[in-house]
């Protein structure tokens, strides 16, 4: 619900990291659920692009994000890794993959998501540094936030990068610009979250929503022992206790300013 605030209103956000695999679907949808009760929270946003088995997004898995209460999805390096993301793709609105991908791919970098809160634009970008070589994340966001700031007041950045560097080098090139810059792939949260100087909120990366025990989400024993012998190895999604990161934004609805960022951390057992 919309608060009021100094002759205006709040539009309350929470972003959800990396959800990763089963585990971290299931303590996504346990997790939205306390906080519907908990929060008035308006949006529900996470990113996707690991949901479907540690690695990419499946029609099947992104309908169930939508049934326990996501209503837009960001993607990322793991956009392509489910070859049936090609079908659906590109009619499905709630869904963005990053904007510095070649035009003539399959999907959206931005979009609108639209409610009876209000609306709010997202928009999904890729770092370069560490990354695939693709476009210019600095110029694709100059694109499409010129495009999105004609339609809405808020607007939601994820930026899935490797390099802390980049993503706060990104975080102060949109200040004042959008509402917050989110950073998200590493699946470590940081504790770095801060109003920038024109209002724009940002966090280095938001973390990862899945299993708490493993590395990064996938079995130890199978990332310990590639580190040692250099071999390929398949990675299988971790067991155990799941962990919650997210972050959650109170944004001013006239100016779409960032007015509050608070960083959320949980464990639990799935």
């Amino acid at each position: 619900m919309l608060k009021p605030r100094n002759g205006g209103y709040t539009l309350n956000i929470l972003f959800i990291g990396d959800i990763f695999g089963n585990p971290g679907r299931k303590v996504a949808k346990e997790m939205i659920r306390r906080l519907k009760k908990e929060r008035e929270i308006d949006f529900f946003f996470a990113n996707g692009e690991n949901a479907a088995g540690g690695s990419g997004i499946t029609y099947v898995v992104a309908q169930e994000l939508y049934r326990t209460g996501v209503q837009g999805i960001t993607l990322g390096n793991h956009t392509w890794s489910k070859k049936e993301v090609i079908n659906f793709i590109s009619s499905d609105k709630c869904i963005v993959r990053p904007a510095n991908y070649p035009s003539e791919l399959p999907g959206r970098g931005s979009t609108i998501i639209k409610s009876e809160k209000g609306e709010v634009g997202i928009l999904n970008l890729m770092g370069r540094v560490y990354m695939d070589s693709i476009d210019c994340p600095f110029k694709a966001a100059e694109k499409e936030v010129a495009y999105l700031k004609n339609l809405v007041k808020t607007i939601v950045v994820d930026i899935h990068g490797e390099a802390t560097s980049e993503k706060c080098a990104l975080g102060w090139f949109l200040d004042g610009k959008v509402s917050c810059v989110l950073g998200t792939h590493t699946h470590v949260q940081t504790a770095d979250e801060k109003i920038l100087p024109y209002g724009t909120g940002y966090i280095s990366d938001v973390g990862m929503t899945g299993p708490y025990e493993g590395i990064i989400g996938v079995k130890r024993d199978t990332v310990i022992n590639k580190f040692i012998t250099h071999m390929p190895a398949r990675f299988e999604v971790a067991q155990g206790k799941a962990q919650f990161n997210a972050v959650y934004i109170e944004i001013d609805d006239k100016t779409g300013k960032t007015l509050n960022i608070e960083r959320i951390f949980k464990i639990l057992e799935v």
